[in-house]
């Protein structure tokens, strides 16, 4: 069903391609007010999901996928192109793909959905990603606008939240998988 929230997210999956065009055009004044108003839409999606009663199973699965493919598609062309650091890229990718494949091998392996709750700190985790990007295409628009020691202090904060948030989701799902396997033993 096409409610409200749905209609936000699926505007933030579709300033994605707009967004990296205009990166890599060089458009980083463009670039950055088409990221902002991706990063707008995620922050309106779930509050007014919530309060409008309009949450979908569609929403459920399009928003976080929504949030992955803005931040990945950013962090990655970021990285790229070089201002976003190589060791936050490959902090976050890996932590992506690591959970991802995880989520899908516990399917594959029980042919059970685990369902996937975001953390504290993994919202505080996407806010402190979608921070250091806005904060890196705005030093591409003008480094005097940001400082130097912000970056490196906000990629620090970044990577250790994307760690850890990583480590919490991989443990849910060890523990997931291992309450699985005690009840499946229980019943046998």
């Amino acid at each position: 069903m096409l409610n409200l929230p749905n209609f936000l997210t699926l505007i933030r999956i579709a300033t994605i391609p707009l967004f990296l065009v205009l990166l890599f055009s060089r458009f980083y004044t463009e670039a950055l007010v088409v990221f902002i108003v991706g990063a707008i839409t995620d922050a309106l999606d779930g509050p007014v999901a919530r309060l409008t009663n309009q949450r979908t199973p569609l929403g459920t699965y399009l928003d976080p996928l929504a949030d992955k493919l803005l931040i990945m598609s950013s962090v990655i062309v970021l990285g790229i192109i070089g201002p976003f650091p190589a060791w936050l890229t490959v902090l976050i990718v890996s932590r992506d793909l690591i959970i991802g494949l995880g989520y899908g091998a516990i399917y594959f392996f029980t042919q059970e959905w685990m369902e996937v709750r975001p953390s504290r700190m993994g919202k505080i985790n996407t806010l402190l990603q979608l921070s250091m990007v806005t904060a890196v295409l705005i030093s591409l628009h003008s480094s005097r606008l940001v400082e130097y020691q912000l970056l490196y202090y906000l990629s620090l904060l970044t990577g250790v939240t994307t760690f850890i948030s990583g480590s919490q989701y991989v443990y849910r799902g060890l523990v997931w998988l291992q309450n699985r396997a005690s009840s499946l033993t229980r019943i046998s």
